[in-house]
């Protein structure tokens, strides 16, 4: 049986989304929880089973389940809550949702699977695929997609912005990739004059940035040791994506597989229709008498010693802002695991 590298925390968000029972038929409600039930078995199975032709023919039916259950009138307003193996993330103004999971051939090949369903008036179904063609690019942070050629990703998190009357949602997100790395992505989708989705465009500036001083492009990607355990999220109190800092581990080759957290900060703060780097996040004067003594982050042999780097990581965070107040963001679900790795996750830094 494959083993997975990481403990994939899926983020589940109902943001602004009324009550089902206002929206909801009681006939449509009865159709939609006995198609949800009817589904949560194949989505154990796509992430699951033992082998690859049966996760790909259970993703296959979970596939064609799902689409002729989104047809119910009024779909859009039910959470399918039991289906723990897929993220379903709402715009923040309640005007979409992204369905999107994985599936795994086998330890160095992921692939993920999704779709964007848009709320209507009428509570008719308006459904765009998302079809993963990361595979057939080497450069998948220099282009604008569709829907039709997306680079994949599980979605955690989303952000709202608006620029010249226009709104521009930030996507977070997540992608096993193979057994050396595993990738997050920061993507901005837009929508088009016909309402249709568009993935990417100028939207990051990383002009201050004193590794890969890159005037702009269309999505930014953070690539890192599978064990590396980098985050980054959206904080609310700074209004600001937040990501780990990265450094080549050791005396290792300067490869993304072998980059993990160095304890310090980064970010993207929005400004002027981009998101703009700020290379150092927590960059502090310290007052006479206050110099620290110096934590060293390598080993007596140079190598990064990954502890200290997970523990400078958490004090930087916590002096770089007020102690906050008690956390608003929805609590993450771990979709299903295979029996191998049935286990319970220390915390959910894996974001």
């Amino acid at each position: 049986m494959i083993q997975m590298r990481s403990f994939l925390l899926v983020l589940v968000f109902s943001v602004a989304i009324p009550a089902s029972a206002q929206t909801l038929s009681k006939q449509s409600l009865q159709t939609l929880r006995k198609d949800e039930e009817n589904m949560k078995n194949y989505s154990q199975q796509m992430i699951m089973e033992k082998t690859a032709v049966q996760r790909f023919a259970a993703d296959s039916v979970f596939i064609r389940m799902l689409v002729r259950s989104l047809k119910t009138p009024n779909s859009f307003y039910y959470p399918f809550d039991s289906l723990q193996t897929v993220s379903r993330i709402y715009a923040p103004d309640s005007s979409f949702r992204i369905f999107s999971w994985q599936w795994e051939r086998d330890e160095d090949y992921f692939r993920q699977r999704g779709a964007i369903q848009m709320k209507t008036a009428d509570g008719s179904l308006k459904l765009y695929p998302l079809v993963d063609m990361s595979e057939f690019t080497t450069a998948p942070e220099d282009s604008v997609r569709t829907g039709s050629n997306w680079i994949g990703a599980i979605y955690y998190g989303i952000v709202m912005k608006t620029f010249n009357n226009k709104k521009y949602y930030t996507l977070l997100g997540f992608d096993d990739n193979n057994m050396r790395s595993t990738k997050k992505w920061i993507e901005v989708l837009s929508f088009d004059e016909t309402g249709r989705p568009v993935f990417g465009g100028p939207f990051f500036s990383m002009k201050d940035s004193k590794e890969n001083p890159k005037a702009s492009f269309a999505r930014y990607c953070m690539e890192y040791k599978k064990e590396g355990r980098a985050r980054m999220n959206y904080d609310q109190e700074l209004d600001m994506i937040m990501f780990d800092h990265l450094v080549v581990e050791g005396n290792q080759p300067n490869q993304p597989f072998n980059k993990v957290p160095d304890g310090d900060y980064q970010g993207f703060k929005w400004e002027n229709g981009k998101w703009v780097l700020v290379d150092k996040v927590f960059d502090f004067k310290l007052k006479d008498g206050e110099a620290p003594v110096p934590a060293p982050i390598k080993d007596a042999t140079g190598n990064n010693d990954e502890l200290k780097l997970m523990e400078q990581s958490e004090k930087n965070m916590q002096r770089g802002k007020p102690v906050p107040p008690p956390a608003k963001t929805p609590a993450a679900k771990p979709p299903g695991k295979k029996p191998a790795e049935r286990k319970q996750a220390k915390d959910d830094d894996s974001y």
